[in-house]
């Protein structure tokens, strides 16, 4: 008998494996943080799952999400991203990345990290729901809300509520694994 998994993973390996392994698990590394950040506003207006499947390609293209070398992006580099096939060609994503990626530095600067910053928001600790079916998961709360205003305040785009409340479950600030999930207790 397989395991028990949160319903909109279950049937796709690349899913699965993305579920089990990275999804809702408390995240505190600076890099990771920017890259499911960036990789989180690509998504919007996109399914996850097309995200997922370019993962690698936004990592070479955007060096491994490294922000100090994406907040020096110059023109050439916006032009080379925006030619690559292998990511989401979208001109104001791009540039979201570079200003976000500048943006998160200044963060790291006022608060010591972005880590300290966006965990903040929840004193650290993360906040377990108890949905019964992924369905009932909301699309944003007015913790995303606010978290999403104050990056909007200091000048980050593509980071709507929908968006921030994806980056918070994906980062574990929000555990949304259903109750009959073999995950949601180990997270």
């Amino acid at each position: 008998m397989g395991k028990t998994r949160c319903g909109w993973c279950v049937g796709d390996p690349l899913y699965e494996s993305y579920h089990d392994n990275e999804w809702g698990v408390p995240l505190h590394d600076e890099q990771l943080l920017f890259e499911f950040l960036v990789l989180e506003t690509f998504q919007a207006g996109l399914s996850w799952i097309t995200i997922l499947r370019k993962r690698d390609n936004f990592r070479v293209a955007f060096d491994n999400f490294d922000y100090q070398l994406i907040a020096r992006y110059d023109d050439n580099k916006k032009e080379e991203l925006l030619q690559n096939p292998g990511i989401i060609r979208n001109k104001l994503k791009v540039n979201s990345a570079i200003t976000n990626a500048q943006n998160f530095i200044k963060i790291q600067e006022e608060f010591g990290s972005f880590d300290a910053y966006i965990w903040g928001f929840v004193d650290g600790k993360p906040i377990k729901n108890a949905w019964k079916d992924h369905k009932e998961c909301p699309a944003n709360t007015p913790l995303s809300d606010k978290i999403s205003k104050d990056l909007k305040k200091r000048g980050f785009k593509f980071v709507g509520s929908t968006v921030v409340y994806a980056f918070m479950q994906a980062i574990g600030i929000v555990n949304d694994h259903t109750v009959d999930c073999y995950r949601y207790n180990e997270v």
